[in-house]
């Protein structure tokens, strides 16, 4: 038996190298692969176009904290009118460069000391940024998402004699998806499984609340889809002017489910009433109610490439944070009288709609 074993050693060492060689060559192919993927970086997914070789973004996980939001915000908003004004967008573009995607208590700090040197004067975005990998990256898939929420705009306000004029502003021109004063819970539901239809992830944000409460577009824009959608109900879909996002907004109110007048094109401002709660869905017949509990979902989808969004490669990111955060801009409304009809009260002019509108 030893004799045939050692007759036999070669061969099995063969094999030895053999598989280990293998094992080698296929480590190097799934490193190119992914490599190909753009899987360099936990948060970093990038794919290019057939035609232009261009890059794109494939996919986005948004983990930027309330904590985060709120104070970026209020660095952007203090020193707006300053020698050196702090974006939001960039800021926390290089805070999730320098964590990786995190932000914890450590990030916090890190975004607090780079927001002091850069309201100093002490060094400039591009001087803090300029050997950082990611940062480009992070840039892209946080102004797709925050994109239109900030920035210049007017609003109605009744001067000291009582005449209505329009005073501009800087700031959050977003706002709080539901109409002030009505009440909801919610609770960070994304990414929990669903059954109806198929097995899939939520991909939303669900509000729960009171038949009927207004709902209102958090951002302006284009409504793009309007009417009925078997896992939705009643929903409406509104692009961005910039075309990066489009809001989501189901189950809609049954028998009422818009505002009057509201089409596919119509130009909305942001805090316009666009429709109302309901719990209508889950069916593939029209105007049901099949969801149990009346509540708003909405959701966020990023496209940076339309050829593969129409291919079925959506991009949808976690809200939760950003929902709480667009509390500091709840838009009031008034009933119309003798109607089902809620509308705003006071205007604002956002230059992004004038300019969609010449």
């Amino acid at each position: 038996m030893r004799n045939f074993l050692t007759q036999k050693a070669p061969y099995y060492k063969k094999i030895k190298r053999g598989i280990v060689l293998e094992t080698a060559a296929l480590l190097i192919l799934l490193s190119a692969f992914f490599l190909m993927q753009g899987k360099e970086h936990p948060h970093m997914v990038l794919g290019t176009t057939a035609e232009t070789r261009e890059e794109y973004i494939k996919w986005v996980d948004f983990t930027v904290s309330y904590e985060a939001l709120c104070a970026a915000y209020e660095w952007d908003v203090d020193t707006a009118v300053t020698e050196h004004p702090v974006d939001w967008v960039e800021l926390l573009a290089y805070t999730a460069a320098k964590t990786g995607g995190e932000f914890d208590k450590s990030a916090m700090k890190t975004l607090g000391q780079a927001a002091e040197k850069l309201a100093a004067g002490e060094e400039t975005m591009g001087e803090l940024t300029q050997d950082m990998k990611y940062y480009p990256y992070y840039l892209e898939a946080y102004s797709a998402v925050l994109g239109g929420m900030v920035g210049e705009f007017e609003e109605e306000a009744e001067d000291e004699n009582g005449q209505v004029t329009f005073q501009k502003r800087y700031g959050l021109k977003a706002f709080f998806p539901l109409a002030k004063g009505f009440g909801y819970n919610h609770y960070d539901d994304f990414g929990a499984g669903r059954n109806y239809g198929y097995k899939r992830k939520h991909l939303g944000h669900d509000m729960m609340g009171q038949t009927g409460t207004p709902i209102v577009a958090v951002e302006s824009g284009v409504v793009e889809a309007i009417g009925w959608n078997q896992y939705g109900g009643w929903r409406i879909g509104i692009r961005s002017f910039d075309s990066l996002r489009y809001y989501y907004y189901a189950h809609l109110r049954q028998n009422f489910p818009y505002a009057q007048g509201l089409e596919e094109g119509s130009i909305v401002t942001a805090g316009d009433v666009i429709g109302y709660m309901g719990h209508t869905g889950y069916s593939a017949e029209e105007n049901v109610n099949n969801i149990d509990v009346t509540h708003l979902h909405w959701g966020l989808e990023l496209i940076f490439n339309e050829e593969r969004r129409a291919a079925g490669y959506e991009i949808w990111v976690d809200v939760y944070p950003l929902t709480r955060f667009l509390e500091k801009h709840k838009q009031q409304t008034v009933k119309v009288e003798g109607t089902r009809e809620w509308v705003r009260m006071g205007r604002i002019v956002d230059p992004a709609v004038e300019a969609a509108k010449k």
